[in-house]
C-alpha cells in the first residue's frame, strides 16, 4: 500500500476494461470455492489470508536479470494498485528460470525499488514468492504430461527444431521424435533430470498442434537442459522450466485471479490456457483457474528500456552502473531526484490500454514537477556560468538579498542570498547582438537580477577568440527587490544568478 494512501488509492476514480472484468469476476462470486495451493505459510502472513472469495490476487512478477526500469513502474502501480483497491493481495513474485542471468543483487534491487514506490508486500522473506519455489511441483506435472500424451522429448538439433517449426504462412511438421510412447519419453526426461545428456541434447515439448496458425501452439518446449547454479536451488537442478510453462503453474498455485500481462504475452495466453486445463483434467490444479489479462506496456519515446541494452551499458563501462542517473532505471531516476509519488501519478495518467503506443517523457515529467511544486524547496544554480560585474557597486562590500523557500507557500520563510560586485549568470541570457524578441541581458538594455537589484548593461569582455568572458553591469542602489519603491524599475526580462563568492 502507498505509504501516505489513505483510504481509496489514487486510482479509485479512474475505470478501465480490467477493473470491469474484476468487478464482473467478482459479482459473480467466479473464485468463491478457491482453496490455497501453493505455501500455507506464505498465504498466512498476507493480511488477507485466509482466502477471501470477495477480494482478488494478482502478482508482479519479474526476472531477476537487471534492475526495474521506468517501463515497470506502470506494472508495480498497476497489479498493487488493483490488489489495494479492491481490498485484495498482490503477490511479490520472482520468476527466476534461467539461473544463467539471474543475481541475488536484482532481487534486492527490485524488493527495494517495490517498496520505495509506495508498495508493501509484507515483512521478511516468507511472503515472497520464487518460481524455483514450484520446481519439484513443476518436475512432477511434467511427468504427468508425459503419461497422458500430452508432452514428448524431442531429441532434434536446434536448428532443425527451428526450421521444423514453420513460419507465419506456412505449418510446421511433426518431429520424427513426437510418437515416442509415455513410457519412452518418462524414461529420457528423467536420464535428462538426472544430468545423463549434454545441454540442448533433448527437450521437452508440450504435445500441442504443429498446424496451429498460432506459432506459440506448435508444440512448445517446456523444459530444456542446462548446467547452471541457480541462486536459490544450487546444483539441484541440470533441467530448468520455460518461462511459459512456469508462469501458469505460478499463477495457478498461488490461486492468482487475475494474472496481468503486457501485450507481447497475448499470443501466449492459448498456450497458458491450454496447459492449466490439462493439469487441472489430470486432477493437478484446481478449478477456477487463473486468467490472463494483457494490457500495453509503456513505451517512453527515445529511451532504451531493454534490459539486455542496458546490461550492455553497465557491463561496458559507458555508465557507473544500474543506479546511475542517466539510465532510464527506477534506481537512475531515484538518485536523479524523482519521487514514487510522480511515478504513481505517471501511471493514473497514461492509464491501461490495450492499445500499443508511445508516451513522451514530457508525461513523466510533469508528473514529477507537480509534485515536486508541492514539495520541494526552491533555489538557484547556474549551469552555464558568464561573469557579471556590477561595475558602481562597492568592491569588498556585499549584502543580502531575500528569495522565498517557496513563491506559494509564504510560511516556508525566506533565504539570503549574498549579492556583492562580482556574480554568476547563465551564458543564454546575454547576447551582444540581440535577436528580435529578446530581453535580457544585451548592451544598453535593463533586466532585474532575481530577488535582487535592477541592472542596466554597459559592455562586455571577450578572450583572445572572441568569446565573451565577462558583462559589466550598473545597478540602481534604490531598486533592490522588497524595499520601498523598488517597483518602480519596470523590465521586460528577470534572469537569475548567483555570487561568485560562494555557495549561495
Amino acid at each position: 500500500m502507498p505509504n501516505d494512501a489513505k483510504g481509496a488509492p489514487e486510482s479509485a476514480h479512474i475505470t478501465n476494461f480490467i477493473k470491469q472484468r474484476i468487478e464482473a469476476d467478482l459479482a459473480s462470486g467466479k473464485y468463491a470455492q478457491r482453496r490455497w495451493g501453493g505455501h500455507p505459510g506464505k498465504l498466512e502472513a498476507h493480511a488477507a489470508a485466509p482466502l477471501d472469495p470477495a477480494k482478488i490476487r494478482t502478482r508482479f512478477p519479474p526476472e531477476p536479470n537487471g534492475y526495474l526500469h521506468i517501463g515497470h513502474a506502470k506494472s508495480v502501480c498497476l497489479n498493487f494498485g488493483l490488489a489495494q483497491e479492491y481490498g485484495g493481495v498482490c503477490h511479490m513474485r520472482f520468476d527466476d528460470t534461467n539461473p544463467e542471468k539471474e543475481e541475488v543483487e536484482y532481487v534486492e534491487s527490485i524488493k527495494e525499488m517495490v517498496k520505495w514506490l509506495g508498495f508493501d508486500f509484507g515483512p521478511g522473506d516468507n511472503v515472497l514468492f520464487f518460481a524455483s519455489d514450484y520446481f519439484d511441483l513443476m518436475y512432477e506435472f511434467a511427468e504427468c504430461l508425459i503419461e497422458h500424451g500430452d508432452a514428448y522429448v524431442d531429441s532434434q538439433p536446434a536448428d532443425e527444431m527451428a526450421r521444423n517449426r514453420g513460419s507465419f504462412t506456412e505449418p510446421g511438421k511433426d518431429s520424427p521424435f513426437r510418437e515416442r510412447t509415455p513410457a519412452e519419453n518418462l524414461a529420457l526426461f528423467r536420464e535428462m533430470r538426472d544430468g545423463k545428456h549434454a545441454d540442448g541434447a533433448h527437450v521437452l515439448r508440450a504435445k500441442i498442434d504443429m498446424a496451429s496458425p498460432n506459432i506459440n501452439l506448435r508444440d512448445p518446449a517446456i523444459y530444456r537442459i542446462k548446467r547452471a547454479t541457480h541462486h536459490r536451488t544450487g546444483d539441484k537442478w541440470c533441467i530448468y522450466p520455460m518461462y511459459t510453462y512456469a508462469h501458469p503453474i505460478e499463477d495457478a498455485l498461488e490461486n492468482i485471479t487475475h494474472s496481468i500481462c503486457t501485450l507481447e504475452f497475448e499470443d501466449q495466453r492459448p498456450f497458458y490456457d491450454w496447459l492449466l486445463e490439462k493439469l487441472a483434467t489430470h486432477g493437478k490444479l484446481q478449478r477456477p483457474l487463473p486468467q490472463q489479462i494483457e494490457f500495453s506496456r509503456l513505451n517512453l519515446t527515445h529511451t532504451v528500456m531493454s534490459k539486455r541494452f542496458l546490461l550492455k551499458l553497465v557491463q561496458e563501462g559507458f555508465v557507473e552502473g544500474w543506479d546511475d542517473p542517466r539510465m532510464p532505471t527506477l534506481a537512475g531516476a531515484r538518485r536523479r531526484g524523482f519521487t514514487p509519488e510522480g511515478f504513481r501519478a505517471f501511471a493514473d495518467r497514461v492509464g491501461v490500454s490495450k492499445s500499443d503506443g508511445w508516451i513522451d517523457p514530457s508525461v513523466l515529467e510533469d508528473c514529477m514537477r507537480e509534485h515536486l511544486n508541492e514539495l520541494a524547496p526552491r533555489r538557484i544554480a547556474v549551469l552555464d556560468p558568464l561573469k557579471l560585474v556590477i561595475t558602481n557597486y562597492p568592491e569588498g562590500q556585499s549584502e543580502e538579498c531575500f528569495a522565498p523557500n517557496h513563491p506559494q507557500k509564504a510560511d516556508w520563510g525566506k533565504r539570503a542570498m549574498p549579492f556583492s560586485r562580482e556574480l554568476w549568470i547563465e551564458r543564454e541570457d546575454f547576447q551582444e547582438a540581440p535577436v528580435k524578441g529578446f530581453f535580457r541581458l544585451y548592451p544598453g538594455n535593463t533586466v532585474r537580477l532575481k530577488y535582487g537589484f535592477v541592472v542596466k548593461c554597459t559592455g562586455c569582455t571577450k578572450d583572445a577568440s572572441g568569446r565573451v568572458v565577462e558583462v559589466q553591469c550598473e545597478y540602481h542602489a534604490d531598486s533592490k527587490s522588497g524595499t520601498p519603491g523598488a517597483d518602480t524599475y519596470k523590465t521586460k526580462g528577470v534572469i537569475h544568478w548567483v555570487s561568485a563568492a560562494g555557495r549561495v
